[in-house]
């Protein structure tokens, strides 16, 4: 029960460090013209901003959480929880800039979290294995290789919000696949120490897939607009990552008629993800309010 706790507390805040390093790097990437979509100067532009590199420090710190969430809970159970990352960084957001959060913001974070909480419960997941064999990776790399080269494929020949969703997806894919690679990973703690961990495969693939799923993502924000990126990012992360952990750590969901209330809960999280990418938080359009003179 503890190490579910943790698991889920650090799941939070690693949707927490998400979201709000997604809003920044969406803020940066706008500057960026689409002549440099798809290519490594879209990187080097980036880099020069610093709105950017603090969402890349946003990253690291997510990363951290992650890795710990994924050590002490199923992939099932943190990678879903990551779908609360938009509401929570917009609520801190409103905050910081001192803005009162409208009905249409409350109406989204409602529409998540009642989503979350109802496919959370519906499907109850069950923890399954903390390593996954090495021949098993084989098919899934294969898979996902072949999946990620069909949306790159289709979001080269597209334009705007389609391509911006194309690639959204793409990355959510790459950031599902690192997850797995990580929970596999951080199992070699348990087995040999650090040492072990450093001496395992999945521990650099880990980070190829971070690396890439980032250079996807930063493409999808230059590509469109948030409100075409955020729900595939979110929903996608989500579902494959639990597919991974079906078919790879023998993770188990409850299916039959409770699949009904899941659809339900996908569609709560949808539809709260595109009104919360539609705020103007979310767009980073929104300025902060003047300071107030003293008196």
């Amino acid at each position: 029960m503890m190490g579910r706790v943790i698991s889920v507390l650090f799941a939070v805040l690693t949707a927490l460090s998400n979201g709000s390093a997604s809003v920044l790097q969406r803020r940066a990437a706008m500057e960026v013209p689409d002549s440099d979509a798809m290519r490594l100067s879209l990187m080097t532009r980036l880099v020069r901003q610093k709105v950017w590199l603090a969402g890349i420090g946003l990253v690291i710190v997510a990363a951290v959480c992650q890795a710990i969430a994924l050590a002490t809970g199923p992939i099932a159970v943190v990678q879903p929880i990551f779908v609360i990352e938009l509401p929570l960084t917009l609520l801190v957001a409103g905050l910081v800039m001192r803005v009162r959060a409208d009905a249409v913001v409350w109406s989204g974070v409602a529409a998540v979290t009642a989503g979350l909480a109802l496919g959370m419960a519906a499907a109850a997941p069950v923890e399954g294995r903390d390593t996954v064999e090495d021949f098993a990776w084989i098919p899934a790399l294969l898979v996902t290789g072949v999946f990620e080269a069909g949306l790159i494929v289709a979001a080269l020949r597209s334009r705007g919000n389609a391509r911006a969703a194309l690639l959204g997806l793409a990355a959510a894919c790459g950031y599902a696949l690192t997850a797995a690679l990580m929970k596999d990973a951080m199992a070699n703690l348990d087995d040999g120490g650090v040492v072990a961990l450093l001496a395992s495969w999945q521990l650099y693939a880990t980070a190829a897939a971070g690396v890439g799923a980032l250079f996807l993502l930063q493409n999808a924000l230059q590509a469109g607009s948030l409100v075409a990126v955020q729900p595939m990012l979110t929903l996608g992360d989500a579902l494959i990552s639990i597919l991974y952990g079906v078919t790879l750590f023998d993770e188990e969901l409850r299916t039959g008629w409770w699949l009904l209330p899941e659809l339900v809960a996908l569609a709560l999280i949808a539809t709260g993800c595109v009104r919360l990418a539609r705020t103007p938080l979310a767009r980073g359009t929104l300025a902060p309010p003047p300071p107030t003179a003293p008196r």
